[in-house]
């Protein structure tokens, strides 16, 4: 997905702590929902992830 057809985020709660969920499909099934300790997680592993995905990635 490219930066211009990104869809806005949902910033919200599960039992008490905060949750961002990422859109998976247009039509907003199936986010894709995590919390703090997993976003620090990609946060760090970014660049791993990046590569990751320029290995793997079969649908470029």
């Amino acid at each position: 997905m490219s930066d211009t057809n990104k869809k806005p985020v949902i910033i919200g709660e599960y039992k008490g702590s905060p949750t961002i969920s990422l859109p998976t499909r247009d039509d907003g099934k199936f986010p894709f929902t995590f919390g703090v300790t997993k976003a620090k997680l990609i946060l760090a592993y970014i660049d791993e992830i990046r590569e990751f995905v320029e290995k793997n990635d079969k649908l470029k």
